[in-house]
């Protein structure tokens, strides 16, 4: 039998008791901090997305643990690299990698207890698509002469022709908007035609179109060929879940798109922001299914059956249309 004196029983009784207060003292204080505290910081913007080399406002606002706002004085840092920041400002440098920095900016309390995070994202900048301006509601713009072969044919939206004066085959062909032939209208619209011509040309290339269009799909961004661009089939647009998504084509002589050529929009692209822009001139095959602007220096031809959701903008040839065309404004 093993025997305890009773001196080491006292011990044994004891020492329980000595663990459970020094563990009730550990825990004394580290609840959340009571009303009137500071309790959480709150940095904004949160994501940042930064082009490389840019700079960025943040702001620190501070919270007790009922949301009402305290005074703070934040002292910013860096957590995970992207950039630099000023201590004392919170204005931003970003650095040119380009990546997503999870929770890298850093505004503490002067102890350094309390601390919130925001996110940055260095990218590149999408490129802006041009204004249209006073050409926006333009169907058709040509600088010589719009023409249709016959009905049924119709223009939803203005026609517009200048410096020519001519229009030829309305009626029977239709259209419901304005008719302006070499008048100040149709003049400002060439105007604003020529600005958005030249900016489109004007864009960084990012991608160099080496073959036919159909059968690809395109994310967002300006695509480039050194002469002609050809669609036969299908060309997917995909907007990527972004209604705003950008897409330029440049083509520096000619556009064609074969018999029943098909524009085709997925995630998010819209009509109203994708640019062709065309060195010379633009034909859009038999039963063509088009989406898009079209921004041609010299001619547009639509062949029969090709419908356009977007805009017929020729600066300085002709428009002309085969029969059972149609052109709505995106």
């Amino acid at each position: 039998m093993f025997n305890v004196s009773r001196s080491t029983a006292r011990l044994l009784v004891i020492a329980p008791f000595a663990l459970l207060a020094a563990a009730c003292e550990t825990n004394l204080g580290q609840g959340p901090p009571p009303a009137g505290q500071l309790a959480a910081i709150n940095v904004t913007p949160n994501p940042a997305t930064l082009a490389p080399s840019s700079s960025q406002q943040f702001v620190a606002v501070g919270t007790d643990i009922n949301g009402a706002p305290m005074a703070l004085v934040p002292t910013w840092s860096i957590v995970a690299s992207g950039g630099t920041i000023n201590s004392g400002s919170g204005m931003f440098s970003a650095g040119l990698p380009l990546a997503t920095y999870p929770s890298t900016v850093r505004a503490c309390n002067s102890t350094g207890n309390v601390c919130g995070f925001a996110t940055v994202i260095i990218a590149n900048s999408p490129p802006v698509g041009p204004s249209l301006g006073a050409a926006a509601t333009y169907g058709i713009l040509a600088g010589s002469t719009v023409t249709c072969a016959g009905a049924p044919g119709t223009i939803n939206a203005d026609v517009g022709v200048s410096p020519g004066s001519t229009t030829t085959g309305f009626p029977p062909c239709t259209i419901t908007g304005a008719v302006h032939l070499a008048d100040a209208a149709a003049g400002n619209a060439q105007t604003a035609l020529t600005s958005a011509y030249n900016a489109l040309a004007g864009l960084a290339c990012g991608t160099t179109i080496t073959a036919d269009l159909g059968g690809t799909t395109l994310a967002p961004g300006v695509y480039c060929a050194a002469s002609s661009v050809g669609v036969t089939g299908t060309v997917t647009l995909n907007g990527q879940g972004n209604s705003s998504s950008l897409f330029v084509i440049q083509a520096g002589s000619t556009l064609t798109t074969g018999t029943t050529a098909n524009i085709a929009l997925i995630n998010g692209a819209q009509a109203k922001n994708v640019y062709w822009q065309v060195g010379a001139s633009a034909t859009l095959g038999t039963g063509t299914t088009f989406r898009g602007n079209i921004v041609a220096l010299t001619s547009i031809t639509l062949v029969d059956n090709a419908t356009m959701l977007g805009r017929a903008l020729a600066r300085n040839g002709a428009v002309s249309l085969g029969t059972n065309n149609s052109i709505t404004l995106p």
